[in-house]
């Protein structure tokens, strides 16, 4: 009697272990998904070329309009659905000329692609058919992807992307 109760233990412990480190890789993997903007761009202040800071200005501007050029879609199917404005946007001086004037683009390049992601490194194909891989970190609704390994034009430069969820 004994001898089956401890049987019935370990094995009862050995199912209850297994299980949640399942649970936790799909969590991690699971981490992803659903609809990220492009709500930041950081950068090293002391260290950045002209191109990140004046593509860290123009972010932080349409941002504070609640413009976000990209979006990002990751579907439970491994489909990844894309929305870049960057191409459309429009840079002017502001009617008393002391500034800039960047309104919010209207129009927008849409791809879908699939991707795999393990909790730290996304890969999906781009709009030119290559397969890239990038290091992605996420924390709550926060996503960081390199901006050079991401590569989306205007914005491949140097420093984080930094992806809101919605």
């Amino acid at each position: 009697m004994l001898r089956k109760f401890v049987l019935t233990m370990i094995t009862a412990g050995m199912l209850f272990s297994c299980s949640s480190d399942k649970e936790d890789e799909g969590t991690n993997a699971s981490a992803i998904l659903g609809t990220w903007d492009l709500t930041a761009l950081e950068i090293d202040e002391n260290n950045a070329t002209t191109d990140e800071e004046f593509g860290k200005e123009i972010l932080d501007a349409l941002t504070a309009e609640q413009c976000y050029i990209i979006t990002l879609t990751f579907n439970e199917d491994l489909s990844v659905v894309s929305q870049n404005s960057g191409n459309y946007i429009e840079i002017n001086v502001n009617p008393g000329g002391t500034g800039l004037d960047v309104p919010c683009p209207t129009e927008s390049d849409t791809d879908i692609s699939t991707y795999t992601f393990d909790g730290e490194r996304l890969t999906y194909i781009d709009d030119s058919l290559e397969t890239v891989t990038v290091t992605v970190q996420i924390s709550g609704n926060t996503m960081s992807i390199n901006a050079v390994e991401f590569g989306i034009d205007n914005f491949d430069t140097g420093g984080q992307l930094i992806f809101t969820r919605r």
